[in-house]
């Protein structure tokens, strides 16, 4: 180990190559006898001839049942406090019809921050009452989209935006049903660029400057509106309950306050979500049994010292469902060894893939985790980065991972846990086509989303 790059403490040499940590893949991933990865009863190379690489693939099984247990968490951990919760699958994570479908279907709510998020859940199938409209900006024509369909929720996130929705309401002769998103001043243990609750950034409005109780006062003196009740959301990624607790705790003082001085029952509260998930072997993500029951303990206490019924609980586990149910495939292409100093060396694995359909690592210096997918090796594993096709040294997929000595061109690689906001970011960086998504169960593969072709890119070229 003395001639190689520095290993993150996290990330120990692995014991045999081909092992597969069951907390990083979908439920029905596993390795035939030959070594080659299979999921949902297809073997990953039939899904690369048939619809070629890169290629998000999404374990079906293991994504619906994800989403229902989180469903069925919260519901029981909730229901003799209020008769059960309601969990809101994050459409920017990612959405497509078929994957509206499959929460229509299951039972889940939707929350959505843009039109076309909006659109893609109603196309799905989710009644509109089971969507709510998120967003720091909405357009006039996303509120008009949200008010005409007759959205369950709409969250609104500054001074302006209150009197915007409420005109926009009136026009129509409706009562648009709202939330307030308050920032409880709460510093998440994640990055920077997710971290949602402090104070300085763009969601929501102060609790701590006293903005959060003037909004409440503004809505509930314009009768074209509906108060269902606050809001907060202190991030992403998140793997600590301490700052659930707390933004509980400061989000319930207010509702009370709210309650006492303008006689007024506010019927539900949000408490967000951005539950983590395990992208490498460091990460211990919880279940949603403890997640519901521990948010459950929470809020009963809360409620009780502030002296409030407990109102209908919503939350928003945002990437835990999508996340961990998709795997990227790639094709490898060369591999160097390039000399650092000290003699150190460090080997590249170049895929046909990169910052375009996966910009996490450059953004949010994500990591993830790697394996050779096609077959078994029997060689050394050995410290390498995975990055992709693009014409930036920032290119990387998988920063560090032990991967066969003998990994060669043509084999190829699977990257787990690309689920949630990979294919939502992904990009036409360098003129690529972004890959096709799809979704594999009980041995047949249907697409999702098909692949980008030159055609689609030269069809908005208006040269």
């Amino acid at each position: 180990m003395a001639n190689i790059a520095v290993v993150p403490a996290w990330l120990t040499p692995p014991a045999d190559v081909n092992e597969l940590l069951p907390q990083l893949w979908a439920r029905t991933v596993g390795r035939d006898e030959a070594g080659t990865l299979h999921v949902g009863g297809t073997a990953v190379g039939d899904l690369a001839r048939t619809y070629g690489t890169p290629l998000y693939v999404v374990d079906e099984l293991d994504f619906r049942s994800r989403a229902v247990a989180f469903r069925d968490a919260f519901a029981d951990a909730f229901a003799d406090l209020c008769g059960g919760a309601d969990v809101y699958y994050a459409s920017k994570a990612f959405i497509a019809t078929g994957i509206a479908r499959w929460i229509a279907e299951d039972g889940l709510h939707l929350d959505a921050a843009s039109a076309g998020e909006l659109d893609l859940g109603l196309r799905g199938g989710i009644l509109p009452g089971r969507i709510a409209l998120h967003g720091n900006n909405k357009s006039r024509a996303e509120i008009s989209a949200a008010l005409e369909a007759g959205v369950g929720r709409i969250v609104l996130d500054s001074l302006a935006e209150i009197d915007l929705v409420a005109e926009m309401a009136r026009e129509r002769g409706v009562v648009a049903p709202v939330m307030l998103r308050i920032t409880v001043g709460v510093e998440a243990h994640t990055h920077s660029y997710i971290a949602t609750a402090h104070e300085d950034q763009k969601f929501g409005l102060s609790l701590a400057s006293g903005r959060a109780e003037a909004a409440v006062a503004k809505i509930l003196a314009r009768p074209e509106l509906h108060l269902l009740g606050l809001h907060s959301h202190i991030g992403s990624q998140i793997f600590d309950m301490g700052g659930f607790e707390v933004s509980a705790r400061r989000l319930l003082e207010l509702h009370q306050k709210v309650e006492r001085d303008h006689g007024v029952e506010l019927p539900e509260i949000d408490l967000g979500g951005g539950y983590g998930v395990a992208y490498t072997s460091e990460d211990k993500p919880l279940q949603p049994v403890e997640i519901a029951g521990r948010l459950a303990e929470i809020v009963a206490r809360e409620c009780l010292v502030q002296g409030i019924a407990v109102p209908r609980v919503s939350v928003e586990p945002g990437r835990a469902i999508a996340a961990p149910s998709t795997f990227t495939l790639y094709e490898v292409g060369t591999t160097k060894e390039v000399e650092l100093e000290g003699g150190t060396r460090r080997r590249y694995v170049s895929v046909d893939g990169g910052m375009s359909d996966n910009i996490r690592t450059a953004l949010y210096d994500a990591d993830y985790s790697a394996t050779v997918a096609s077959r078994a090796s029997t060689a050394t594993g050995v410290l390498s980065r995975v990055v992709g096709k693009h014409c930036e040294s920032g290119d990387v997929v998988v920063r560090d991972e032990f991967l066969p000595e003998d990994t060669t061109a043509g084999d190829l690689l699977a990257v787990p846990g690309t689920g949630a906001y990979c294919r939502s970011m992904a990009s036409n960086y360098n003129q690529v086509p972004r890959p096709a998504v799809v979704a594999v169960r009980d041995g047949a593969a249907k697409v999702l989303v098909r692949r980008e072709t030159p055609e689609d890119l030269l069809a908005l070229d208006a040269g």
